[in-house]
């Protein structure tokens, strides 16, 4: 559908192609979701795997209408809050960009691999692929969680060390993933588009 085009449109320039988010974009993403996840659930909208993951992508933006409520109300109260807000945003970033690359990644077995990637691209596959790449996310947070507890605590000892050298690492390969991911997708709609262009 023209509008599902549309959402994910709007997803890749949130996440993939402006440096940071902003006011403007934030809040076209809330509004995007919030009709995506009524859209999805009319009889017209057929549940296939691509539906799966547009429906997830959408519900990551749940995170950021927590990020702003725990930002707007709870800052003030406990600098736990306003961290965790923050983690709330680099969660549904990461949870967005990876699930849009997984659309890009189907786009391209459709286009090029229709019948042979048939058996891959169910519903249930995707749902599996949904969970592990919530559940990992989630792991993420919750280590730059502990890690934050500890520096907050002042603890010098081996878990401090231990956190605190996981999350420095995994903030670097978060980094770097985020921009071979933004290479990849590229590639993908580069080759897809160039594909069905006349010749």
């Amino acid at each position: 559908m023209k509008d599902l085009r549309r959402y994910l449109a709007l997803k890749y320039i949130q996440y993939l192609v402006l440096s940071s988010s902003n006011a403007v974009s934030t809040l076209l993403g809330l509004l995007g979701s919030a009709y995506t996840m009524i859209l999805l659930q009319s009889a017209k909208v057929s549940s296939k795997s691509t539906a799966v993951l547009i429906s997830s992508l959408a519900q990551a933006d749940i995170l950021v209408f927590l990020s702003l409520v725990l930002g707007s109300f709870g800052a003030g109260v406990s600098p736990t809050a306003s961290t965790l807000a923050q983690i709330l945003l680099m969660a549904n970033a990461h949870v967005s960009c990876v699930l849009l690359s997984c659309v890009a990644f189907e786009a391209y077995l459709i286009t090029f691999l229709p019948l042979e990637s048939r058996p891959l691209r169910t519903v249930r596959n995707t749902r599996l692929i949904s969970r592990v790449i919530w559940t990992l996310v989630a792991t993420e947070c919750a280590l730059f969680l502990v890690d934050d507890h500890l520096r907050a605590g002042g603890s010098l000892g081996l878990l401090f060390q231990l956190s605190s050298t996981a999350a420095a690492l995994l903030r670097s390969l978060s980094y770097i993933l985020g921009i071979l991911l933004r290479i990849v997708n590229v590639y993908i709609y580069y080759k897809i588009f160039f594909s069905m262009s006349p010749r």
